[in-house]
């Protein structure tokens, strides 16, 4: 290169799975036969409905333009609608919904936003790894928060402790990735009070709450006085089997939706105007069509809890989204070496909890995406080669 890079670079990876993905691909290459357990990637299709509205709105020839930065109105309604029916809470589309690109988007959005370089930025100890990732792009500051590992929550008590003077926003996400662990009001509660006390903003990222969830859906926009300092990200991806299609949203107050539209009119031109329209018959799809998905991944679920039985891997069945959340055998030196393993000997491909934070180490997460008769593929294989 004739030019150095920028010097958030020093401080920004290249994504575990972009990598491992690569060493994938050459080992099929190679002749083998890898099976990948490890990415959340839905194998299952979206509600027919929705393929058809995609299909009869790109048929139309005023539908090929640019659209709204801001979503086309028919989507925000359709958003604020299964809002107020899945999780009983109102919205207002023409100012508290912001579709996006996927919510990944608009987590660089948000920081964009409201981070200046320095900045404090909470960050689960284990979670999400773009929370990280992004917060080092725009060269905040990040703070580990503590979760508990007996559940997986916020250790109020440690974070009351802490100097938060300096916070300006919280990265949250229940029911949680990589544990499975499901929302608890309680907690959430105890955390907006904390985040009005200290005065920073939370971001709730919700993707999973309609899969494989015991409870009712929760958003936190439904617990009192989140709307002043709470805004929640949501997707059709995991939810409606749309990962592919990159359609999220951005829900909270006004002031700082406007705000965050700054950044995101400046970044894309609108979202595909079929995309938009098929995003609105999926969230028609009925409460049947969630059940029999809930369906297919329990099925799943008890066939993976066969595999890790076999793998000496300790674990909760109750948990929530499309990820079981394993602890290995204390005689395995870490997660990465594990994998690694496991890759090699078996050719199947689990992924390692060390790249969610130092505290998964011990861990690993394996996705429910995989037919059974895929994962009744990797049981035998480890079961021959024990």
């Amino acid at each position: 290169m004739i030019i150095p890079t920028a010097n958030r670079l020093q401080n920004v990876k290249e994504y575990y799975f972009s990598i491992k993905l690569q060493e994938i691909r050459r080992m099929r290459e190679a002749g083998l036969d890898v099976i990948n357990m490890g990415i959340g990637s839905p194998d299952l299709m979206p509600s027919e409905q929705t393929i058809e509205e995609l299909y009869q709105s790109a048929r139309q020839a005023n539908h090929h333009g640019y659209q709204p930065y801001q979503g086309i109105p028919e989507l925000r309604k359709a958003i604020a609608d299964w809002y107020e029916q899945t999780y009983q809470v109102k919205l207002n589309p023409e100012g508290e919904v912001l579709p996006l690109m996927g919510s990944k988007e608009g987590i660089t959005h948000v920081s964009l936003t409201f981070l200046n370089p320095g900045d404090e930025v909470l960050v689960p100890e284990l979670g999400y790894p773009a929370y990280t990732s992004v917060s080092n792009m725009v060269e905040a500051k990040i703070r580990s928060y503590p979760l508990r590992e007996q559940d997986w929550q916020p250790d109020l008590e440690a974070m009351r402790k802490e100097d938060y003077s300096k916070v300006k926003l919280m990265w949250l996400n229940y029911p949680h990735m990589p544990s499975g662990a499901p929302a608890q009001p309680e907690v959430l509660e105890e955390v907006i009070q904390l985040a009005r006390e200290r005065k920073f903003l939370i971001c709730h990222d919700n993707p999973y709450s309609l899969v494989l969830n015991k409870a009712k859906p929760l958003s936190i926009l439904s617990l009192p006085a989140a709307r002043e300092v709470c805004l929640e990200f949501n997707s059709l991806s995991k939810s409606h089997n749309m990962a592919g299609w990159r359609v999220g949203w951005l829900c909270g107050a006004r002031e700082y939706l406007t705000e965050v539209l700054k950044i995101k009119s400046n970044v894309d031109s609108g979202m595909f105007r079929p995309v938009q329209d098929a995003a609105i018959q999926a969230l028609q799809n009925t409460e049947a069509w969630h059940a029999e998905r809930n369906a297919e991944y329990a099925e799943r679920r008890k066939l993976i809890f066969k595999l890790l039985d076999t793998l000496g891997c300790s674990y909760q069945k109750e948990q929530e989204g499309m990820f079981v959340w394993a602890k290995i055998s204390d005689a395995e030196a870490s997660s990465e070496k594990f994998v690694d393993s496991i890759l090699q000997k078996y050719h199947v491909f689990l992924t390692p909890g060390f790249i969610f934070g130092a505290k998964g180490n011990r861990y690993i997460r394996v996705s429910l995406c995989n037919k059974n008769n895929i994962l009744k593929e990797a049981i035998s294989r480890v079961n021959n080669l024990v």
